[in-house]
């Protein structure tokens, strides 16, 4: 099929190289703008620019959908556009303009969490199962019809940079069974079924650990905002990363924040109990050893709430 595909981030690049695999005519590759990264903030292509140029593909750099950008995708003829992740609104013409529209790979199990963070908003929540779907794109934010799904158990350990990379090769595949059907006539879409819940964007505070939550909510929270924007607390009132936590064994009576020297790292209590902090990073410090952090205090520390 002639396709128009849009994505950004690293979890939409599986689709792409799927798409192409399966030699279907890619005639643009849209993506977000260059971006500074790091920090020395070196501008850097989005990592689907970076495998589009691998694949010798023309991509078109635009942060959003305009008429101008609307003028040049409209122009290609593509029968359908794949949209993972891109960044940015589809709006009418743009959106009817392929002659089967556009599909949206999108992580979760449709209607729950729709919305710009769903795996992560499903880790925070405690969920234990979540997944992928291909469904039409509407105007309405992820309400339109559900090509396929799959489903993708959560394991106890998993981030949610851990899921989502699973999520992104085996929904790549989705994709691409999805495409083969559109272009064969064989596809169906079907309406959303359940109640939706809204996965808003992650802001800064929803990393922030409430140490008075039960211990394995400290951790759901923990899992869903790493690596972005991370799990952080304050020691003295200094903003402290939380880089890897898991569950406490044989840990000592603790009260939320109060803290206890372990083997191989920190116990911290929490409203239920205590979790073990393995790697933080102090203000203006790197990465460490959360034991050798906790060996190098003086006085009672304890974390913020």
């Amino acid at each position: 099929m002639r396709l128009i595909f849009a994505g950004t981030p690293a979890a939409a690049v599986p689709t792409l190289r799927a798409l192409h695999a399966a030699e279907h005519d890619i005639r643009m590759v849209v993506t977000r703008p260059d971006a500074p990264l790091g920090r020395k903030r070196v501008v850097t292509p989005s990592p689907v620019a970076q495998a589009a140029d691998e694949m010798g593909l023309p991509v078109l750099k635009t942060a959003r959908l305009d008429d101008e950008a609307t003028e040049q995708l409209v122009a290609l003829g593509a029968e359908l556009a794949v949209v993972v992740a891109y960044g940015g609104l589809v709006r009418e013409p743009l959106l009817s303009a392929p002659e089967h529209g556009w599909i949206n790979l999108h992580f979760s199990l449709l209607p729950r969490w729709r919305g710009a963070a769903p795996v992560q908003r499903a880790l925070i929540a405690g969920d234990r199962e979540t997944g992928a779907a291909v469904f039409r794109l509407v105007p309405e934010l992820d309400a339109g019809d559900v090509y396929a799904q799959l489903r993708h158990e959560i394991s106890p350990d998993a981030t949610a940079a851990d899921v989502l990379a699973e999520l992104a090769d085996s929904g790549a595949r989705l994709v691409a069974d999805v495409v083969a059907g559109i272009a064969d006539g064989t596809a169906t879409a079907d309406p959303q079924q359940g109640e939706a819940t809204h996965a808003a964007k992650l802001a800064l505070d929803d990393g922030r650990v409430r140490w008075g939550e039960p211990a394995a909510h400290v951790l759901d929270r923990h899992r869903g905002v790493t690596p972005e924007p991370g799990s952080h607390t304050t020691v003295a009132g200094e903003r402290f990363k939380i880089h890897e936590a898991s569950p406490a064994d044989d840990a000592p009576e603790l009260a939320p924040g109060e803290l206890a020297a372990a083997a191989d790292g920190v116990f911290a209590g929490t409203g239920d109990g205590a979790v073990l902090l393995t790697r933080v990073q102090p203000a203006g410090k790197g990465a460490m050893n959360a034991a050798d952090w906790f060996r190098g205090q003086r006085g009672d520390v304890r974390l913020g709430s």
